[in-house]
Formats: structure tokens, C-alpha cells, sequence
């Protein structure tokens, strides 16, 4: 294989695939940490190509001043090492940098702590990967006249083994067996190529390996099965024990946990909790009561039938919520990830008559014609909503599918004061297109829940309110009536073509952190890590 070049390619194809492979878990990696939005896939886009570009340019110097394919290998052999102790110390890099900028940073922490997590994580071993094709090129060229086709083999070789590195994670060992075993999966490849190099090379006609390879390799051997022993647990909250799941599916990180009343669904370990279930069936005191307003505001009541639609339906809490406490009601549900539905159904008590798509929901909306009384849009990527659903053409193809008395209720998460925050721009691209809009703040959370409709809702929503029987709901939604505050129209408009809700969500994240930490800020500023330590302690 060394003499007719084939293994030099095949090392290009495994090179360019564990590149791919990495960057993909790299996003998983930070995903519950900082989410999977598009400002940390830049950043993790930008590092890795950093790395890239000065292991080229380190790759090409080398092979010209030094060309010994030892070199190389060992460069190989050292960035799997790398790659497979990701997974035993990669979490904990990630916590630390998280906790001390988390108290130093007052603007940027998702950007800064991303970026540094990066830095610190994967720009070595992807700066030796990217010296492979200099030095490769420089191996297997033979002379100028067959320079183009070289480096074309090369780049063929590198760019196919790309395509199977970013198919295969997301689509195969990602979901099959996490990420923690998929980086140890893609290092243990780059470890056999360097094996079966060192124990196959030409040694000048002396059969016996040296003291050094033979050093090497069973270096490289102990080392790869330390982090595989060590590095094989996938738990990314490693300071809660007694989680009930751990997982990960295709578009998330899934964390369930439990206590004698509630269980809970989070999609991140530092912010945000994605879904509540009452063992006792109780109301949660949650945005999920606030949104039973709307089936009062649209009319249940009064109507003989009545459907609803749930974007984002989660695990359940609300589309249980309105079976529960509303007679001949029909709750169709839509949820792209289709584990989050299974978890749903496994540890939410999700009603078997609930009709739930695995689909994505502006997708769904424009498939189908049927109308709805009610539709609540509580779809959000990790930390952010979905930039395809959060502008004035979705929510215009949402008017499109309610009752001519329908209400719309949109969950605006991370409240804030700031009078250009996310919400603020949500909520007047809904008032551009809805009339009549209300809000209600969630005591004691951060949401806020957003009512439109195409009438006037608050004769409906007295109305009917004054037909329920059931008393703890109707004290709930008396005080959802109280907090009810008409809206005002800004000109703060997302659309198709502009909706940076990544960025705007940013904002809030650091001014929620700002003030929640302020304390802990100013006693670092003030004492040091030594004395905020002291004094926590």
C-alpha cells in the first residue's frame, strides 16, 4: 500500500472525514451548554477553520524542510489521542470556562464562552489534521508534470471522506450510540491508520519493529482505551446523579429529572426548562395555565366541537392540560423531534388522543387547509425560537388557518425591560398582522404570553369564563384576565429575509445574566476567585 500511494490517499480520506466528523460533535458538545444556534455554529465553523489554515500553512514548511512521513503519522496519532480524550475532559473544560466567565463577562457570554470552548477543545487536534494535505501533497508528488492531477487526487479523496464524516454522525452513530462514543469512534480510526503504517512500513529490509514504533503504538493502544473506559458516559449534567434520562436525538440534547410532583424536560443544562408534568395533574403555575386562557377567549364554551393546534408541542404539558380540563376538545400536536414525543409518551403522561406529527410546524402549516380555534406557537430551538417562525410571513400563514374567531397564543420566552429586545420585535411583527393583541407577564417566570385574534376577545373571554365550573381554573385564568395588557404597535418587523433572533436572543441571555449575577460579579471584582470562593463557601 506505502509503495503505489494508495494508503498516502487513503490517510486523506480519513483525515478529511474525522475533520467533518469532529465539527459536528463539536456542536453537539456545546449544544447544551450554549444551544446549537447559528452564532455558535459560526464560531465553531470560524475556529475550526483557523485551525485549518495554520495547519496548512505549519503542514507545507515542515514537508519541504523535513519530508519523513514519520512526522506526519505521528501528528495523525497524536490529534486521535486528542480527539478521543474529548469526551473525558471536554465537559468539564466546558463548565469551567462557562463558571468563571459567567461571573467575569457582563456582555457576550454565549459568543465568548463558545469561542474559548472551542479554542481550548478542538483547535489542536484539527490543526494537526490540517498539515495531512500539505504534506501529503509533498509525499506523492513524484514531479511538476503531475502536480494538478496530485493534488486533484487529494482533494477528490479528502472531500469524499468529508461527505461520509458529516453524514454518518448526524445520521447514524449520533443518534445510535451519542456523542461521547462517536468522537471515540472517529479517533480510533485515525489510530488504526497510524498503526497499520508504523507495523507495515518499509524499514529498509529489517523485519523487526523498532523499540520506538513499538513505543508508540502501545502508547497510542493505552491511551485510546483510557479514554474509552473513562470517556465512553455521555452524561453532560455531570453534577445531577439522579437524572431519570439523558439522551440525545437528532436535533437535540434531551435531559428528563424528577421529583415526588413534577417531572421536567430540558433541552439545555444552563438555561431554561422546556416542558413541567404535575404527578398530581395540578396546574404548574407555568405559562402552560396563562395559555388556557385562549380556548376561553375563542369561545370553548360555546362550541360543539373544538380544535386546536399545538407548534412545538413538546412533551405535552399543555395539549394535556386542555384535555383535561375542556370536554370535546381535539388537540393535534406538532413536534420535529420525534424523541422528544416518545419521551412525551414514556414519563409526560401524553393522552393517547392526541395527535402529534413529527413534523417541522411552519412545514405543517402549509400542508394541510384545516382551521383552528386555537393555535399556540411554543416552538423553540433550544434557547432561541426558529427564525422560519418567528416572522410576519409565518404568522400570516398562521391567520390563514384559524376560525374567523380564532385566538393565537405565542410564548415569548426571556422577558426583559429593553424596548428592542426580542420580544418586542416579536410582538409587533404579530400586531402587524393581527388586530387586536394582548399580553399577560408570567409571575415569577420569565415569559410572556401573547394573545391575537382577528376580533375583540374579551367579551368571549368573560363570557365563557363565567361558565367554568372547576374553581382553581377559573382563579387561574381571572388572574390572567387581570394581567392582561392591550398591546401598542411598534415598527419592529421580522421577516423571511431579516429575522436575527439569535443575536436579539443573545441580548436578553446577558442581560438575565447580568442581573442574576450582578452579586456574584462584583464580590469576584472586588476579592478575587480566592475570596468569592470564601465567601460562597
Amino acid at each position: 500500500m506505502l509503495t503505489n500511494k494508495l494508503y498516502l490517499y487513503l490517510t486523506e480520506f480519513f483525515a478529511g472525514m474525522t475533520v467533518m466528523a469532529v465539527e459536528l460533535g463539536a456542536s453537539r458538545l456545546l449544544a447544551p451548554y450554549f444551544s446549537s444556534s447559528q452564532i455558535v455554529w459560526t464560531i465553531i465553523i470560524g475556529t475550526i477553520m483557523i485551525a485549518m489554515a495554520l495547519g496548512n500553512l505549519y503542514g507545507g514548511r515542515t514537508a519541504d524542510r523535513d519530508p519523513d512521513l514519520d512526522r506526519l503519522y505521528r501528528r495523525i496519532l497524536l490529534a486521535a489521542i486528542w480527539i478521543a480524550a474529548i469526551p473525558c475532559v471536554g465537559k468539564y473544560v466546558i463548565a469551567g470556562v462557562a463558571g468563571l466567565l459567567i461571573v467575569t463577562v457582563s456582555h457576550g457570554f454565549l459568543v465568548l464562552a463558545a469561542f474559548v470552548c472551542c479554542m481550548l477543545i478542538f483547535v489542536f487536534p484539527l490543526f494537526l489534521l490540517g498539515t495531512v494535505t500539505p504534506s501529503l501533497a509533498r509525499y506523492t508528488m513524484d514531479s511538476l508534470d503531475n502536480s494538478g492531477k496530485v493534488i486533484g487526487r487529494l482533494n477528490a479523496f479528502n472531500t469524499i471522506g468529508s461527505i461520509i464524516g458529516t453524514f454518518v454522525p448526524t445520521f447514524v452513530s449520533i443518534p445510535a450510540v451519542g456523542t461521547a462514543v462517536t468522537f471515540l469512534i472517529f479517533a480510533g480510526i485515525l489510530l488504526v491508520l497510524c498503526i497499520i503504517y508504523y507495523l507495515t512500513k518499509d524499514r529498509d529490509g529489517d523485519k523487526k519493529i523498532p523499540r520506538t514504533i513499538r513505543g508508540k503504538v502501545v502508547t497510542g493502544i493505552l491511551l485510546f482505551l483510557i479514554c474509552c473506559l473513562f470517556g465512553h458516559d455521555s452524561s453532560f449534567a455531570f453534577w445531577e446523579p439522579d437524572l431519570t434520562y439523558e439522551g440525545e436525538s437528532v436535533y437535540n440534547y434531551l435531559q428528563v429529572y424528577e421529583d415526588p410532583q413534577e417531572v421536567v424536560l430540558s433541552t439545555n443544562v444552563l438555561f431554561g426548562v422546556q416542558s413541567v408534568y404535575r404527578k398530581d395533574d395540578a396546574l404548574t403555575g407555568m405559562y402552560y395555565d396563562y395559555a388556557l386562557a385562549a380556548p376561553f377567549m375563542a369561545g370553548v364554551k360555546e362550541k360543539a366541537s373544538f380544535d386546536m393546534l399545538i407548534l412545538g408541542n413538546g412533551s405535552g404539558t399543555y395539549a394535556k392540560q386542555c384535555r383535561d380540563f375542556f370536554d370535546d376538545i381535539s388537540v393535534t400536536g406538532v413536534e420535529i423531534d420525534e424523541k422528544i414525543t416518545d419521551l412525551a409518551e414514556k414519563f409526560f403522561a401524553l393522552p393517547e388522543e392526541t395527535d402529534v406529527v413529527t413534523y417541522d410546524g411552519r412545514a405543517f402549516l402549509n400542508s394541510v387547509e384545516r382551521k383552528y380555534d386555537v393555535i399556540l406557537v411554543d416552538a423553540y430551538q433550544d434557547i432561541t425560537i426558529p427564525f422560519q417562525m418567528s416572522s410576519i410571513e409565518f404568522f400570516s400563514l398562521v391567520k390563514e388557518h384559524l376560525d374567523p374567531d380564532g385566538v393565537l397564543v405565542v410564548n415569548l420566552n426571556m422577558r426583559s425591560d429593553s424596548p428592542q429586545d426580542i420580544n418586542a420585535y416579536l410582538s409587533d411583527t404579530i400586531a402587524a398582522v393581527f388586530p387586536h393583541v394582548y399580553t399577560a407577564d408570567v409571575q415569577g417566570y420569565t415569559n410572556r404570553e401573547l394573545f391575537a385574534a382577528n376580533a375583540d376577545i374579551l367579551p368571549a373571554f368573560y363570557r365563557n369564563l363565567q361558565m367554568e365550573e372547576r374553581g382553581d381554573l377559573t382563579a387561574m385564568i381571572q388572574m390572567v384576565g387581570e394581567r392582561l395588557t392591550p398591546y401598542e404597535r411598534g415598527g419592529l418587523l421580522l421577516t423571511d429575509d431579516r429575522a436575527p433572533v439569535e443575536l436579539l436572543g443573545m441580548q436578553v441571555i446577558d442581560g438575565m445574566i447580568s442581573e442574576e449575577l450582578g452579586y456574584y460579579r462584583e464580590l469576584f471584582r472586588e476579592k478575587g476567585i480566592r475570596g468569592a470562593l470564601e465567601t460562597l463557601l
